[in-house]
């Protein structure tokens, strides 16, 4: 400000000491560039390598999956479809015996395949609905009819025309249903 050249601040010779450790610090650090170099390099190369071998494990994962879907897919009535080659036998063997063989007999036969496909069935997770003398209901079932009846309330079933299934508690087919109407009387 008196126009004279600022001119430097003198320090303390401990502040000197200390910036002269640090640059000597400094310059030992960056003396190896090159070897600093190859470890970061190093590194990489390591990383890169992790990274193609998780995605190649991850490409490997999702192909095994897809493999695994499409097979399941593909074979998933295997079981069903063995069981059921049992009771095409017994159809077989009963169309076969039909020459030889009296009504009882073929009958019994008939008793048999039926019990045979309704184990399969239950074993699978079919259930019959069979849903006789029961009230109406349209989630299971189909009414094809309704006829008055003294025997049943109005809005029971009062016969069943083909029995209804369901799988596992899903219904595959509705039971279709005569429905006991209610009187005229009672209409109105």
């Amino acid at each position: 400000m008196n126009g004279q050249p600022d001119l430097p601040d003198e320090r303390p010779e401990d502040d000197i000491e200390q910036d002269a450790e640090l640059a000597e610090n400094d310059v030992a650090a960056a003396v190896d560039p090159v070897a600093e170099l190859q470890e970061v390099q190093a590194r990489a190369d390591e990383n890169w390598d992790r990274y193609l071998r998780a995605a190649a494990e991850t490409e490997n994962v999702r192909k095994r999956a897809a493999r695994d879907v499409e097979n399941a897919h593909k074979f998933a009535l295997e079981n069903f479809a063995r069981d059921m080659l049992a009771i095409k036998d017994s159809l077989e063997l009963g169309i076969q015996a039909v020459e030889s063989a009296d009504v009882e007999t073929l009958m019994a036969g008939k008793e048999a395949t039926l019990k045979l496909l309704s184990t399969t069935l239950e074993r699978f997770g079919v259930a019959e609905l069979d849903p006789q003398g029961e009230p109406f209901d349209p989630e299971f079932h189909e009414a094809v009819s309704m006829q008055p009846s003294t025997e049943l309330e109005p809005g029971s079933v009062l016969s069943v025309v083909q029995k209804g299934y369901s799988l596992n508690g899903r219904l595959l087919r509705p039971a279709m249903v005569v429905v006991v109407a209610a009187e005229a009387s009672e209409s109105t």
